[in-house]
């Protein structure tokens, strides 16, 4: 019999939806509810796929629905889909001081899309430790609201805020509203954004951050000029698109009385900077989405397609994807022949692998808008909203999710999960050299291009 044999992206695949379907298993269980009955299968299925995908889109309220051990249950999920399976069975591994083969070596490589074999065991250990550290202060630093306000169980909701808002996730157990009654808390909103923002600058910036101030002196530190190329680029794109979007959302939310209309300067500007944030594929919600003015939720809808960065808990097409793409189409413009930026040129094959995440995720959502539109009585505003949200595994929605009848159920719930392993899959797939490649090439011939 002839044994099968998985490569390393069908393994990744299918780690996803294993987690996933023992996840829905286990929260169509009576135990996992609050009341004692089980839910239907397609809520519970929705509910797990948007944990591992850490997305954020719920359609029964996470606070209300589940019991102590269904949000154990959806925490794992989220701490699981945050990391990656990969990853966690990594360090389970590393924990019972097992050495990694070169198979494991190759999922490693291929989970995170890293160029380089060396130094894995010890980067995955870093990953983990990181994550727990961080979650681990954003927990006490949320104790100090939830504490005094909810007691005991306070300590939990702190808990559960941290890993969902590190992994991108979006999903809280406080209220149906989210964060909406927390719009003008400093502190909720200061470490939110800390927590989204460095799940979602990637590992990668971490470590090079750390490397170069461990070698500078103290003296003549010129941090950004001495980072590697993909981490300017990560780190100018988000500072960048932080501050655009919290201007955008300033003015074009300013005199919105459903919004930030009747707040004061400073609660206005900071709740703008809260969703120029969250936007960012974290999911949480300060303002209710459906009551953002029309080009404030198109604002929103380009912020959640670009999503985070590479090798990170945040989704989207990425900064450094739609940055690569956008210095390549100016190169263009200009008549070079490379692209260049921050002084440095980026390869060819970098512009490629941006023009096919491009290209595939734009395909995801566009797709999903038109099935959504056809199956269920939603505008185009409310449908594309809810598809971008989806695919980025942002988590925003319109007030839409809630009321998806089957149909669209199984649409975002696919949507979802493509969302969240369709880059990793692409990324992989175009990482390895074609090796049965022809000598004979076809022949070239110029079209006519816009």
């Amino acid at each position: 019999m002839k044994k099968i044999k998985f490569t390393t992206t069908q393994i990744i695949l299918l780690s996803f939806l294993i987690v996933i379907l023992i996840g829905s298993i286990l929260l169509a269980l009576p135990i996992s509810t609050a009341d004692g009955t089980s839910v239907p299968y397609i809520d519970a299925l929705f509910t797990a796929t948007t944990s591992t995908c850490v997305t954020g889109l719920v359609t029964l309220p996470t606070f209300s629905t589940w019991s102590v051990f269904g949000q154990i249950v959806i925490l794992v999920l989220i701490q699981v889909g945050g990391l990656g399976v990969i990853t966690i069975m990594t360090g389970i591994m590393l924990l019972l001081n097992r050495k990694l083969g070169l198979g494991d070596r190759l999922l490693i490589q291929d989970a995170f899309n890293l160029n380089t074999m060396s130094g894995l065991a010890k980067f995955v250990k870093n990953v983990l430790f990181g994550t727990l550290i961080i979650e681990g202060i954003g927990a006490v630093l949320y104790m100090l609201v939830f504490v005094p306000e909810f007691g005991a169980e306070g300590i939990w909701i702190s808990v559960f805020n941290s890993v969902s808002a590190f992994c991108n996730a979006g999903i809280d157990i406080i209220a149906e509203n989210s964060l909406c009654n927390y719009a003008t808390n400093p502190l909720i909103n200061i470490v939110t954004s800390a927590l989204v923002i460095l799940g979602g600058l990637g590992y990668i910036v971490w470590w090079d951050v750390l490397r170069v101030l461990r070698s500078r002196s103290a003296k003549n530190r010129k941090i950004f000029r001495h980072l590697t190329l993909h981490s300017k680029i990560a780190i100018a794109v988000t500072a960048g698109l932080l501050l655009t979007g919290t201007i955008l959302i300033f003015v074009l939310e300013y005199d919105n009385p459903l919004t930030i209309g009747k707040m004061d300067f400073f609660d206005k500007l900071q709740v703008s900077f809260f969703q120029s944030v969250t936007t960012r594929t974290a999911g949480f919600a300060s303002l209710a989405q459906e009551n953002l003015t029309d080009a404030a939720a198109a604002v929103s809808v380009i912020l959640m397609l670009i999503g985070g960065s590479p090798v990170g808990t945040a989704g989207g097409m990425k900064t450094v994807t739609v940055a690569v793409l956008i210095c390549s189409a100016f190169a263009t413009v200009r008549n070079k022949n490379s692209t260049a930026v921050f002084g440095r040129r980026i390869s060819d094959e970098s512009v490629k692998k941006a023009v096919a995440v491009v290209v595939l995720f734009l395909t995801i959502c566009v797709s999903s808008a038109v099935l959504l539109l056809a199956t269920n009585n939603a505008s185009v505003i409310d449908a594309v909203y809810e598809t971008v949200s989806a695919t980025a595994t942002v988590g925003l929605s319109r007030n839409f999710t809630a009321t998806l009848n089957t149909f669209g159920k199984l649409i975002i719930i696919v949507t979802m999960y493509f969302g969240r392993i369709g880059p990793i899959s692409l990324a992989v797939a175009l990482g390895r050299k074609n090796e049965s490649q022809n000598v004979i090439s076809e022949p070239t011939e110029d079209i006519s291009i816009g």
